[in-house]
């Protein structure tokens, strides 16, 4: 059973997941910023995601959902740059990336792309049962069938 959640709340949620996803699926964006050492700038940009998503779910612990914005824009640049810090050779042994990436990879660029897609259609289909259909079957009446 869903929990309805409230309107701003929901509007946030598919406001992070939308642009993380588009981020995510439009490409990849040459590195912006870098030290040099590939592993460690990814190991970084990494460790700096997980920062943020740890950062929301507290924020909307707190009722601040306002607050994940900057989040959301911090998910959505870094994950623009997550293919060129996959560069050929940069298997390191202070590396936890596992060679199937370079062997692979239209897949691991494809299989990035489809679990962010599928992420967002079922965000997109929870936040429509619990906002807009669950207000329009309340307060709306049926639409005359044409």
């Amino acid at each position: 059973m869903l929990r309805q959640a409230p309107l701003h709340l929901s509007i946030m949620i598919i406001v992070l997941v939308a642009a993380t996803a588009t981020a995510c699926t439009t490409g990849s964006a040459p590195r912006m910023v870098g030290t040099g050492d590939v592993v460690a700038d990814r190991q970084r940009v990494m460790k700096l995601q997980g920062e943020q998503m740890t950062d929301i779910q507290n924020k909307i612990k707190a009722d601040n959902i306002e607050g994940i914005a900057t989040n959301a824009e911090v998910l959505a640049i870094t994950s623009m740059q997550i293919t060129s810090l996959f560069p050929e050779g940069s298997l390191t042994d202070k590396s936890n990336a596992k060679p199937e990436i370079w062997v692979r990879w239209g897949e691991f660029e494809a299989t990035a792309k489809n679990k962010d897609q599928k992420a967002v259609a079922d965000v997109l289909k929870d936040y429509g049962r619990a906002t807009c259909v669950s207000c329009h079957d309340t307060f709306r009446k049926p639409l005359p069938r044409s």
